[in-house]
This record gives C-alpha cells, structure tokens and sequence, in this order.
C-alpha cells in the first residue's frame, strides 16, 4: 500500500504537468492574447511610395506625350513638311517675290489669301494681335518671311476662342493674327502655300500647323527675312477690304511684275547665307550679286535694298 508521501508526491508532479500544459498553450497565441500586431508603419510607408510614383507619372507623363508629339511635327532635313501629316491642310505651290504697291489689289484664289503677289511692305509679324482687320497684300507678304498668320471671323468665334488663340501668337515671334469678316469657317490659319481651317480654337492641330510651318526653312522663300517692321502702323493698320477686286486687280500669276530676285531661294549669293538677308537686322542684309560686278578693290558692289515698303507711308485706312 503506496505511503503518504509518494501520494503527495505524485499529486504535485501532476499539477506541474497541468501548468506546463498551460503554458505551452498560451504561448501559441503571442504575448497578446493570441492576436498578431498589424505592420502600420510599413502600410504607411508602401502607401507613402506608391502615392509618390503617382504623383511623378502625373506630371511627367503628359510632358512626355507633348515632346512627343512637338518631336513628331517638328521640321528636320528628313522630314521636310509635317504639315503632310496634318488632317485638312491644303497645299498650294505660288511663285515668289512679286510686289504691288500700296494702292493696289490682287485677285487672290483663295480667301484668306496664303501666296501670290503681295505689298511691297510687309504687315509686322512679330506676335502682333490685331483689333481690327488689315490688308491681305500685307499679310500676305508676312507669310513670305515665315510667319503664322492666324485668322478668325468675328460673327463666328467667341471671346474665349479669341483669347485662346491669342495666347498662340501674342509676343511670339513670326505669328500675327487678326480679324477677317466673311471668313467661311470660324478659323484659319496660313502659311506661305499651306491652309488649314477648323471649327474651334481648342483644336489641337492649332498647335501641329504651328509646330510644323513657323519659320520651317524648307517651307517658305525668304528664308531669315525679318517680321519687324517699324514703317507698318500696327495701332493703325491699312485696312481690309472686303469688296471683290475690280478690274484692275492684279492677277495671281503676277503678270505685269517683276519678280525680285532676292526673295527667291538662294538669291544671296553666299554660299550658308540664307535669301533675303541675316535674321534679327531689320530689312536683313540685302544679297550680293551674282553676276560679277564689283566695286573698286575687289569688293563686291551690293544693291539697294528691294524689300522696303512699296511707299514710306501706308495709306490712310477707309472707313
């Protein structure tokens, strides 16, 4: 018969097995009741990372898109006329460098007018917005220089759609715009030998016809011929005319005129000189000869300047 002691000895082994149990089952669920610690400080910081690549793609990828896009109509020895790659866009070859004086027409082919016989005087082109319409014969010659001439029919675009084109030409160099009343569409812009017509100033191919023909050398014939133009009142401008050319209007293919040699692709006589004269001097430098005359010394004689304004003054504007 098992004593006392051994009893209460095996009675106490027991219970420390039972409280070793406990233990081991406790231990399963951590130090916390069993409940696992969520990582707040790494969900923060996964969440702080991806909310900064967001932000960064935000940004940069529409600039992408737009140098893209600026790549993509931007002129290049490879890719002469973007211009082709723009919808609507018409083309149309014209003979250069034929001037009229100030006090005649010419019977344009198109309206508004984009090449052809033009004023002697160029209208300024250096980001001038105008108020108020001004003679196709001017403007026209802009676009021998380079310019962007952007045009808009009062009665058809509103105040919004005026500032959003302006925002394209004001300050900006070789761009002019103004009013032309009759206009069959809202908007056109022109080139020298290119048009393109549209609906609305939120059109994007503002900006492609833009990109593609401003000062795109391969584009027009008076390469580095300057748009600023002190004799041209630009507060004042010679007016618009909006009557059919009589008669008398000088006819498109310029007959009765003498074409002036150096408007005409490398009319300069220098080999890199571009026709026309050096960009940023007013009027440029006029081309030297090509026929073998010269001054005393060896020195090439230069001709007087041929691109001036047909006539100082420009004629008062009729009401």
């Amino acid at each position: 018969m098992p004593s006392k002691t051994s009893a209460k000895s095996a009675k106490a082994i027991k219970a420390a097995g039972k409280s070793a149990g406990s233990s081991r089952k406790g231990g399963r669920g951590g130090s916390l009741g069993g409940k696992r610690q969520i990582p707040w400080l790494m969900i923060g910081a996964v969440v702080c990372i991806v909310a900064l690549i967001g932000g960064i793609a935000w940004v940069l990828v529409p600039k992408i898109q737009d140098k893209q896009e600026q790549d993509k109509y931007t002129p290049s020895a490879q890719k002469k006329d973007p211009s082709d790659q723009i919808q609507g866009v018409v083309k149309k070859d014209y003979a250069a460098g034929m001037h009229v004086a100030a006090t005649q027409r010419v019977n344009y082919d198109q309206s508004p007018p984009f090449g052809g016989p033009h004023d002697g005087s160029w209208a300024a082109c250096t980001g001038v917005v105008y108020a108020k319409a001004i003679r196709t014969e001017n403007a026209v010659h802009s676009l021998e220089h380079g310019a962007i001439w952007i045009t808009y029919n009062p009665d058809k675009v509103d105040q919004a759609g005026i500032d959003t084109l302006k925002s394209k030409v004001k300050g900006k160099p070789y761009s002019l715009m103004s009013p032309y009343p009759g206009l069959d569409t809202p908007i056109s812009l022109q080139s020298w030998g290119h048009q393109l017509k549209l609906n609305s100033a939120d059109d994007k191919r503002v900006g492609e016809f833009i990109t593609a023909l401003r000062l795109n050398q391969y584009a027009y014939p008076e390469v580095g011929a300057d748009c600023a133009n002190p004799t041209f009142n630009t507060d004042n401008p010679p007016a618009f005319d909006p009557t059919q050319p009589g008669p008398d209007a000088v006819p498109m293919d310029g007959k009765g005129l003498q074409q002036d040699a150096s408007e005409l692709g490398g009319g300069s006589g220098i080999p890199g000189m571009p026709a026309g004269g050096i960009p940023g001097l007013p009027n440029g430098v006029p081309g030297l000869p090509t026929d073998g005359t010269s001054l005393p010394g060896g020195i090439p004689s230069i001709p007087a300047p041929t691109d001036g304004p047909t006539q100082p003054d420009q004629p008062a504007p009729t009401q």
